[in-house]
């Protein structure tokens, strides 16, 4: 007869805490954008809603912005550095296999006693963050965990594609989630459709840029037709469903920040969810650009900072992307 084991418990409910961000200081018009491909500034802004967008510098890191946004979100935590038992990076961009952003960052921020993994779920990588983290807290294998979402799109970009050199972007967002006394974070809802994997991928593997010699570099490709269709028809049936998983009504709702991809992808969704005026939506892309997995907490760090939405609101939360993978989960702003 085997032995019985001891398992793990946690807090009864999860909440995130705080956040941070990391905005990179190089601002790329859509002028500048212009000067590769042949394009304007008002065709930009008619088909994604994008001002101006970030750009690293060519020296600084996805461990560079993941760090310096989770040092934030600590900061406003009042969490030790020590406490935090698991860092979460969804990144698509760190540019080695091994080893993981995630473990960097934590060595970065002090978190000396946590695991360290990163996400690759693109666009949805961050909500995808927020669902491991509740079930880690609830769980018992972490009290408390960061959440960071990375990317340094501009390196993987081909700036003289038209259909996607003005998408693009750099940056970071970061939150750190601890128990709760009450309800604060709904069941995730999320999944992939691996069917659709060449709606956007990679002109190839870096394998293949390695056998034919090192030439054509390997960067994004995007199907953007197929991409908005597939988004504006199925996101408002996953942000339902994690609004009914969590028992609010769309009435009940203060904020929505969905993955910032397209301007016109956001109001499509918000009209056909048929979203309350009251309720806020996020429209950070207009001067961030597409920035992936750092949208969603991107969005949501400027929101709170500049007074947009109040702290303790209730957010729907959601992101879409390569794979084709999606999540939503509602939450209680910290």
């Amino acid at each position: 007869m085997s032995a019985p084991i001891t398992t793990a418990s946690g807090a009864k409910f999860a909440r995130i805490l705080s956040t941070g961000s990391y905005r990179p200081e190089r601002n790329v018009t859509n002028a500048e954008i212009c000067e590769r491909i042949d394009s304007t500034d008002e065709w930009i802004r008619e088909r994604s809603g994008i001002i101006e967008r970030r750009y690293a510098a060519l020296d600084e890191t996805v461990v560079d912005m993941g760090s310096a946004a989770a040092a934030q979100a600590l900061e406003r935590s009042g969490v030790s550095p020590a406490e935090i038992g698991m860092v979460l990076t969804a990144t698509v961009t760190h540019p080695y296999q091994t080893p993981s952003a995630a473990a960097e960052i934590a060595y970065r921020i002090g978190a000396v006693n946590a695991g360290a993994l990163d996400i690759a779920a693109a666009c949805a990588g961050f909500c995808y963050g927020v669902g491991l983290a509740n079930d880690l807290v609830r769980g018992g294998s972490a009290k408390y965990v960061i959440v960071i979402g990375v990317e340094k799109l501009s390196d993987w970009t081909n700036q003289a594609d038209r259909g996607s050199a003005f998408i693009f972007a750099d940056g970071a967002g970061a939150v750190v989630i601890g128990p709760s006394q009450t309800p604060a974070i709904g069941p995730t809802i999320w999944g992939a459709d691996g069917a659709q994997k060449d709606a956007i991928t990679m002109t190839q593997s870096l394998i293949d840029y390695r056998n034919n010699g090192g030439e054509s570099f390997p960067t994004l490709v995007m199907q953007g037709q197929l991409v908005f269709r597939w988004a504006v028809s199925e996101i408002p049936k996953v942000a339902q469903r994690a609004l009914t998983a969590a028992g609010v009504q769309i009435s009940d709702l203060d904020v929505f920040i969905p993955h910032q991809a397209n301007m016109r992808i956001t109001d499509a969704v918000a009209k056909a969810m048929k979203l309350p005026a009251h309720v806020s939506i996020a429209r950070d892309i207009a001067y961030t650009g597409n920035t992936s997995a750092a949208s969603v907490p991107l969005a949501m760090d400027r929101m709170l900072e500049a007074g947009e939405i109040l702290h303790g609101g209730t957010a729907l939360l959601v992101g879409f992307g390569a794979g084709l993978t999606f999540a939503s989960q509602v939450v209680i702003l910290p």
